[in-house]
């Protein structure tokens, strides 16, 4: 029997401190970190996704960053082939390998092993949702996701119009969810020592303020300039999906103000933080620890480090 490799997590909703938090269990643990973000591994979409800097990573090596141009396609398949085997690599190293992020589908398909097998697709089934999309809005088809495959609706957003197509598409071809799709491809046990541990606020309002907090601040380290690039380097129909981009698609068009922009991004990026909790808390593995019930970060790191001994292979 193999053993197991000691994966430590570190999920939660976005503006929660998972890079923090990783970089330093990464320092105290001789480990390197694996992103789980289904848009920081596109190049050039930086600031609005939250990468971490290059002095943010103190010498931490990052792995399923900046993989690919925002006009190719990336499936949570592949993502899940390239995080196993950076995973593995790391291990095979005698480091440990820390999960951090966000994307609850990400993460689960690959903490919990699932094999993917090949699903039918059509051309014209996914040109008909299009159209619709382009009709109704994403907000639309999102639904007709979430009447179908709720479970895979949470962790997506309606931007997110690819793969919301795609969940629907998967659904109308074989009668099946995605989501059952991936329950059925759980053949094989995890092959991971878990330590899973979920960041949160008490106080939802003090999460929604470092949110607005941050959202203020990617303004100033030049968010607007990011998507200028995106839009000249015709990479916008990637960044249309992520929160942060589109929004100011509109103020670019001269069809709402600057102000009016930003304010849209805070209330989304919101939403998805409600998402993902939403997502996370199903998952009875994850030890949740609130922030602000700690009286300073090194007292968070004292809870975080005994949590990570307690796991047999992990120490």
């Amino acid at each position: 029997m193999l053993k197991k490799i000691p994966l430590v997590c570190v999920v939660g909703p976005t503006a929660s401190g998972k890079t923090k938090l990783s970089i330093e269990i990464a320092k105290l643990y001789n480990g390197e970190v694996v992103s789980a973000d289904s848009m920081q591994i596109y190049k050039y979409m930086s600031i609005g996704t939250a990468k971490p800097t290059i002095e943010e990573m103190d010498g931490i090596p990052h792995h399923c960053i900046d993989l690919i141009t925002p006009d190719k396609t990336f499936s949570v398949a592949e993502y899940v082939e390239y995080a196993r085997t950076s995973i593995a690599d790391i291990a095979e190293r005698g480091k440990l390998p820390i999960l951090a992020g966000g994307t609850g589908l990400y993460v689960n398909s690959l903490v919990d092993n699932i094999t993917f097998t090949p699903t039918p697709s059509s051309t014209e089934l996914r040109s008909e949702l299009k159209k619709l999309g382009d009709i109704h809005g994403n907000e639309y088809l999102w639904h007709m996701l979430n009447k179908i495959d709720p479970e895979l609706a949470q962790n997506l957003h309606p931007n997110n119009q690819g793969r919301v197509i795609r969940g629907i598409e998967i659904y109308r071809l074989t009668g099946v969810t995605m989501t059952e799709h991936q329950r059925l491809s759980r053949l094989h046990k995890s092959p991971y020592n878990l330590c899973m541990l979920g960041l949160n606020y008490s106080n939802r309002q003090t999460l929604y303020d470092r949110i607005d907090l941050r959202v203020d601040l990617m303004v100033k380290q030049g968010l607007l300039d990011e998507v200028h690039a995106l839009i000249d380097k015709g990479y916008s129909k990637t960044s249309v999906q992520a929160i942060g981009y589109k929004e100011f698609f509109d103020y670019l068009e001269g069809k709402t103000s600057l102000n009016e922009a930003v304010e849209r991004v805070k209330q989304e990026t919101r939403r998805y933080a409600k998402r993902q909790l939403t997502w996370f808390r199903r998952d009875r593995r994850i030890h949740w620890l609130n922030i602000d019930e700690f009286t300073d970060f090194n007292q968070l790191m004292m809870e975080v480090s005994q949590l990570i001994d307690k796991r047999k292979g992990v120490n």
